[in-house]
């Protein structure tokens, strides 16, 4: 019944990709104790990969009134509290994380067949620390993030193009800085699991499983594909 349906439509019942991956175990494992080691480890290999462009790009979920949504962010840092993103904080995303501080996050690197969900809770960054990264920007991102209202209904793309450059003449001089608007600034998600996945063709994938601890420390789980 639904792959008649499908003819409707696209079916991609049969696609096929073969992964030619090998196991990643336990004894794999940069650290048993430390998922930011074995994190930094794989994101050196996916940097290192010509075939994927923004290896920082990552999928983040978000949940408000039991309503989930999810988009693509680009991971600005990692350090051994969390990871950083930046974002207008009027944006679905921020009235989301405002409601409810839980978010999940998913890197996805189809030419190593590999994926990393991390969850945990998100906090604000610091005025000082978000004003620091924002000046770092380029001016025409800056300029951007001055003029968009992230997520609110617009009348047309020319109102936002017009007020573009309306700030960039306003700004022309490179040496007067732009004010980093208050409704934009970052985030950093404290883990509480890191989840590790390589794919392989005949779909026994292998999933590796850090749980943080009450005591702050680290169980490491298999988990079934």
């Amino acid at each position: 019944m639904y792959r008649m349906e499908a003819v409707k439509g696209i079916d991609m019942c049969d696609s096929r990709v073969s992964y030619g991956s090998v196991d990643f175990t336990k004894d794999d494992l940069v650290s048993q104790d430390d998922p930011y080691a074995q994190f930094n480890h794989w994101f050196k290999q996916a940097k290192e990969c010509d075939a994927i462009a923004e290896p920082n790009a990552m999928a983040i979920a978000t949940c408000s009134a039991n309503i989930p949504s999810v988009r693509m962010v680009l991971m600005k840092w990692i350090g051994p509290n969390g990871l950083v993103f930046f974002t207008n904080l009027c944006s679905r995303k921020g009235r989301e994380l405002e409601d409810n501080p839980n978010a999940s996050v998913v890197f996805y690197w189809p030419p190593l067949h590999r994926q990393i969900r991390v969850e945990g809770k998100v906090k604000k960054l610091s005025e000082e620390e978000s004003t620091k990264y924002f000046h770092s920007r380029p001016r025409d991102s800056q300029i951007s993030a001055s003029v968009s209202k992230q997520s609110s209904v617009i009348e047309s793309k020319v109102v936002l193009r017009q007020e573009h450059e309306r700030l960039k003449q306003k700004y022309a001089d490179e040496s007067v800085p732009i004010p980093k608007p208050p409704d934009w600034g970052g985030y950093i998600i404290e883990p509480s699991c890191f989840e590790f996945w390589q794919g392989h063709s005949d779909r026994l994938h292998d999933r590796i499983v850090f749980a943080q601890q009450s005591d702050s420390t680290w169980t490491v789980q298999l988990l079934a594909p």
